[in-house]
């Protein structure tokens, strides 16, 4: 009888073995990844890109979130607003994802956020400043759109203190696409923060996205002499305008914002400028050490702030899934509203609107490197 028992028992223990074999892995959790690939500032969704999968890697070595593998979906979307909304629909509608990184720029970050409330899936931008990406027309926050970094109001604010305080600046010249919201956005905030500190906007010109030649809006430069020369717009646009500003003998102290972050930026043509940004890789911090060795490791080069902006993007959007212990974006959204969560960039809490609470650095250009020059907090 013990025998027959023991027999039995071992059968038991053999085709449960041979269930737990045969039951199938727990589905893998997509996130979309929406970068430009291509395009002026295909540097910027590169580093997006890279930022984000090295966490996602790191994520699934350790098992991955939840116990289910991450699955990354790939989206060139060109820094555009219809390419973008393209992407988002096509994520969302075809590959069933509940959760998107990106945009990078705001003009393609603001309609993605539209498409994900509508859709409740929760997006969190790396690095798109606009106000506009989190809250709606009447100023609420959109349930489920993030970002992980300080917005445009705080960033012009910091650039017209430092130029003022730092820079001793009474008189600036302002130039902008009026057409890209975060270059608008940027220049308006520099502008009121910095007229309000004392100083005085003495030229405020628009050009058009695709613009080659700025001779006539940079004479009106020269011919004010301004102390500093306000350029908010990204580094590709910058380093044209730059070079002309210089061919031109203009000699207003160059500024701009976290759009000059870029491995092509002029350096030769922006020397002696200063702009804002999210992080630094000289920060001596041990997080940002430890990340910049891994970056440096897996990729080659030094990772900018588009890279580890989407590195912490991605960081704070798996823990929040963790913690809310499911997949439901809405849940997330409750539980990344309360958390606080320690990443490259800083110990990161969001507020009522949805945008992180952090500090903010001042970059120097020189002709062979950016180095970091001072931190600012809120």
């Amino acid at each position: 009888m013990a025998k027959r028992s023991f027999a039995i028992l071992a059968v038991v223990v053999i085709l449960a073995t041979m269930v737990a074999a045969c039951k199938p892995a727990p589905k893998a959790l997509k996130v979309a990844i929406l970068a430009p690939l291509s395009g002026d500032v295909a540097t910027f969704g590169a580093s997006t890109r890279d930022g984000a999968l090295l966490a996602i890697e790191e994520w699934n070595a350790k098992g991955g979130v939840l116990g289910r593998k991450i699955e990354a979906v790939v989206e060139d979307s060109q820094c555009e607003a219809e390419p973008a909304a393209s992407a988002a629909n096509k994520v969302i509608s075809q590959d069933q994802v509940k959760f998107i990184i990106g945009e990078v720029c705001s003009k393609a970050s603001i309609p993605v956020s539209e498409i994900a409330t509508a859709n409740k899936v929760l997006q969190i931008s790396p690095t798109s400043t606009n106000p506009k990406v989190t809250v709606d027309e009447a100023g609420n926050a959109k349930p489920t759109v993030f970002r992980a970094c300080f917005i445009d109001p705080f960033q012009g604010t910091v650039a017209a203190t430092f130029a003022l305080k730092e820079l001793n600046a009474k008189t600036a010249a302002v130039l902008l696409d009026q057409g890209n919201d975060y270059v608008r956005g940027l220049a308006e905030f520099f502008r009121d923060a910095f007229e309000k500190g004392g100083g005085k906007v003495v030229v405020w010109e628009t050009y058009t996205a695709g613009d080659t030649d700025f001779t006539a809006i940079l004479t009106k430069v020269k011919d004010a002499n301004p102390d500093v020369l306000y350029l908010p717009d990204y580094y590709s646009t910058v380093n044209v305008i730059a070079a002309q500003a210089n061919q031109m003998g203009i000699k207003a102290v160059k500024m701009g914002g976290d759009g000059w972050d870029s491995p092509q930026l002029d350096k030769a043509a922006t020397a002696g400028g200063y702009f804002t940004n999210h992080y630094s890789s000289e920060d001596t911090r041990p997080v940002v050490q430890e990340f910049v060795k891994k970056y440096q490791a897996k990729y080659g080069s030094v990772p900018d702030a588009l890279a580890a902006l989407a590195y912490d993007a991605a960081n704070i959007l798996f823990m929040a899934i963790q913690q809310a212990g499911a997949d439901d974006p809405v849940k997330v959204a409750q539980t990344m509203e309360k958390g606080t969560f320690s990443v490259v960039s800083g110990d990161i809490t969001f507020d009522a609107q949805h945008n992180p609470k952090k500090c903010a650095v001042i970059l120097e250009v020189s002709p062979d490197k950016v180095s970091y020059k001072s931190t600012v907090c809120p």
